[in-house]
């Protein structure tokens, strides 16, 4: 019986999916690098002043 559904099943779908979830992890993680390295340091502002 397994068998039978595993000859229904599209593999493309699932592969888009995970390509798709890959692509936003990698945008997030670098919006997030991003901010890290552009954000005002606490040492640079007291010496400003």
């Amino acid at each position: 019986m397994i068998s039978h559904y595993l000859a229904l099943y599209n593999w493309n779908n699932g592969v888009i999916m995970i390509a798709v979830f890959a692509l936003v992890c990698i945008t997030l993680v670098g919006i997030l690098i991003n901010f890290m390295m552009g954000g005002k340091k606490k040492e640079d502002s007291e010496e400003e002043e």
